[in-house]
């Protein structure tokens, strides 16, 4: 039998999340690894690309595979005054918009057959391209002209397209939804996204490594210790820096603290979409209390800074992991409470069984990943596949369902915020002596990646160094890229009605997707 083509390229180990490693491929490798990994039901967890001038006279598009249990990070040299690469959308369908940003980024064509802008809302001209060394902000032309974006039409008798957004009721952030209907049902959606494009790769350009850490805290508010907990395990694989157990584990804390605060926001807004005011009253209270105790105990209700590279920045005393038992479990109880409240309230439960579905199957097609294909019954989670410490220890329980609708996505959430709260029982029992921090880490290593599940699913970071306290460039990647293309298959042959609330019932997130 052939040996399989990732084992015959002359791999470098990196220190990450798992058995991690790089090489340089050629063109012919890039695309069959991609096939193999494909054939062996491995994933693309991550593709961009990066501008290696002065260094080399050229520019480079990466991607990281996940691999059956390896991490596979290949890179693609391209000719600095043509570059280009091949397609893989055709074998990964969730690559689509990753090629279309890397190009309006950094310019690189991958040929592929869709060649509309997807980060570009006129704020640079068409020949700029922010992530080259040569891009300054002169030269960028804020409120500059933006041309029609080509939505795919759809003809035929009968058939009207109803806009949404990209500005909401509510504080939330843009995001515009065109709809193709006939009568009350929906036959396509078609999302642009990207309104809130931050430049944020291009600023971590600009800062040392544990400056970086801050920045990576603030991408996504809702996420801020997936974020930082990420960044800060690429600095520590590229530093070899040995993280106490005790910031270990109060790094779990956070994580699964920050956990239950989103999905209890979540239920709340569920239940409000789907006729139950007094749901979202219910579980917004729970959650404001919840995260006092985030601003009582770490100084931010979003646990900003809680984490740093090396490990954590506050401690816990006896008393203080006694209160949080007690508040475990008046929050258990509560939600408990509401849980009965919710699946004997018949009008609510009609909003929520059979409607946007999703099978495992397409999923599985889409690269879908964290709750939501859990939710279909795709067990993916990088507590159990990939468990850093203090998984390895906690052995968390993965739920899933298998019905792929509302109703499971919300079963889901209840049952998440339950095993959290066993993990985090766990954690405030045992929680190991020691330390907090370590000394500040210093790169040796040229490469570094760290992946957190966080509460949506997998937030990934890669790290590239050009010099000993310098990022020579930073990809933060969220789990959002993947799953927004389910919200335009879960949509399709439900009433218009129903979108909001399939929608929500997904949550993914604008800021996390718009760096």
């Amino acid at each position: 039998m052939k040996t399989p083509l990732w084992q015959d390229v002359p791999w470098e180990s990196v220190n990450g999340v798992a058995p991690t490693y790089c090489a340089r491929v050629d063109k012919s490798q890039w695309r069959d690894l991609f096939l193999q990994c494909r054939e062996a039901n491995g994933r693309l967890i991550a593709l961009w690309a990066t501008d290696a001038r002065p260094e080399q006279a050229e520019f480079l598009v990466h991607a990281v595979l996940l691999f059956a249990d390896h991490w596979l990070w290949i890179s693609y040299g391209m000719d600095e005054t043509n570059p280009n690469y091949p397609d893989v959308s055709d074998t990964f369908p969730a690559a689509i918009r990753r090629q279309r940003a890397i190009y309006d980024l950094l310019g690189a064509s991958s040929g592929a057959p869709d060649t509309r802008p997807w980060l570009r809302h006129g704020a640079w001209l068409a020949h700029e391209f922010p992530l080259r060394r040569d891009f300054t902000v002169s030269a960028a032309t804020p409120g500059g002209h933006e041309e029609n974006y080509a939505f795919v039409r759809v003809k035929g008798d009968g058939i009207h397209e109803m806009g949404v957004g990209p500005v909401h009721a509510g504080t939330i952030e843009p995001g515009h939804f065109r709809l193709a209907i006939v009568g009350d049902e929906i036959i396509r959606l078609e999302e642009r996204l990207a309104y809130t494009h931050k430049g944020i790769e291009k600023r971590f350009e600009s800062l040392g490594l544990l400056e970086g850490a801050r920045l990576a805290g603030r991408v996504c508010a809702d996420s801020t210790v997936a974020y930082t907990w990420a960044y800060a395990m690429a600095i520590e694989g590229m530093s070899s820096c040995v993280v106490p157990a005790r910031a270990q584990w109060l790094r779990g804390l956070l994580l699964e603290r920050e956990r239950i605060a989103n999905h209890l926001g979540n239920i709340g807004a569920l239940s409000n979409d789907g006729g139950l005011a007094f749901g979202q009253t219910q579980f917004s209270l729970l959650k404001e209390r919840w995260i006092q105790t985030h601003q009582r105990f770490w100084g931010h209700r979003y646990l900003m800074d809680a984490i740093v590279p090396g490990g954590v920045a506050h401690n816990l005393t006896h008393q203080d992991r006694a209160q949080m038992q007690q508040e475990c479990n008046d929050l258990e109880q509560a939600v408990r409470v509401l849980q009965d409240i919710l699946a004997d309230h018949a009008g609510l439960q009609e909003r929520f069984i059979g409607i946007g579905c999703l099978t495992a199957a397409r999923i599985e097609a889409l690269g879908g990943v964290g709750l939501a294909a859990r939710a279909s019954g795709l067990a993916r989670d990088m507590r159990t596949e990939f468990p850093s410490p203090p998984y390895d220890t906690l052995a968390p329980r993965i739920a899933t369902h298998r019905q792929g609708d509302v109703a499971a996505r919300v079963a889901l959430r209840f049952d998440e915020i339950f095993e959290s709260l066993r993990l985090m029982r766990h954690i405030l029992a045992d929680l190991p002596a020691g330390p907090l921090i370590s000394a500040p880490p210093t790169a040796t290593g040229k490469q570094g990646l760290g992946c957190v599940e966080g509460w949506r699913g997998e937030v990934f970071v890669a790290i590239e160094r050009a010099a000993p306290d310098c990022l020579h460039h930073v990809h933060i990647h969220d789990p959002s890229w993947q799953n927004w293309p389910l919200v335009e298959q879960a949509v399709i042959g439900n009433l218009v009605p129903d979108f909001p609330l399939i929608n929500t019932s997904f949550n993914l997130a604008y800021s996390g997707h718009d760096l």
